[in-house]
């Protein structure tokens, strides 16, 4: 995890460096930096796994870009939580803000496609909040894989609480005319375990004598150290406003 902080942390930090440049400082083939630059040079809607927002966008040079955003919002990367094969119904709220490097390897070719492909590393501030809940559906319930009578639910809540968390992606954003584009991007957020709270609400029996109270703290445990849940994946689709 260190290292994979420390690496993002250097390549945005990198980037940002290039965004501060003075103007008497010239990248290859002519271009310069202005004071004018501070100002976003775009603007973009997007919408996907983790919600929907927008995000300014600064151009340092052809192949440097910086975005800094925000999602929010209940759309679900998934819609439920799986623990040794029984399942938690999943309601979502996401609040995501972030800051990307996007790094344009062909961004002074002359082809607008090959312009648009880029790579993004960053930092996500998460405040993310998931709601659990499950059910029966025929009057039993397995819980830590103790199977229970019920009449009532498991219900919880599973969160990402003030995390700053490492983000790498891969994107496609050409331009369609001079001011217009569109982009699409693929990537994770390194989030580590999340935070699980469960709760039994109603009667719950087991013939064998099953402790239910001690079964959903240890159901807590399998999700909270589940690896899967260590990334918070993401994909998402828009448009883009070049000034």
């Amino acid at each position: 995890m260190k290292t994979l902080t420390t690496v993002l942390t250097a390549a945005l930090l990198t980037a940002m460096a290039g965004t501060a440049m003075a103007e008497e400082v010239v990248v290859q083939d002519g271009y310069a930096f202005e004071k004018n630059q501070l100002i976003p040079t775009g603007v973009r809607a997007e919408v996907g796994t983790t919600g929907y927002g927008g995000a300014l966008l600064w151009t340092a040079n052809p192949y440097v870009g910086l975005a800094l955003g925000y999602n929010g919002g209940d759309i679900s990367w998934t819609d439920d939580v799986s623990v040794n094969g029984t399942k938690y119904d999943l309601d979502m709220d996401n609040k995501l803000a972030y800051l990307n490097a996007e790094i344009r390897p062909w961004g002074a070719s002359a082809n607008r496609w090959a312009q648009g492909v880029y790579m993004a590393a960053g930092v996500g501030y998460l405040d993310n909040d998931y709601d659990l809940t499950k059910r029966s559906e025929n009057g039993s319930i397995t819980v830590n894989d103790n199977p229970y009578s019920v009449n009532g639910s498991v219900n919880g809540k599973m969160s990402y609480k003030n995390d700053i968390a490492p983000y790498v992606g891969l994107g496609f954003a050409p331009k369609i005319n001079q001011n217009w584009g569109v982009f699409g991007e693929v990537g994770a957020y390194y989030t580590g375990n999340p935070t699980v709270d469960l709760n039994a609400n109603g009667t719950f029996v087991n013939v064998n004598g099953a402790n239910i109270d001690e079964d959903i703290r240890a159901e807590e445990n399998k999700i909270r150290n589940d690896d899967k849940y260590e990334w918070l994946p993401v994909a998402k689709l828009g448009v883009s406003y070049h000034f």
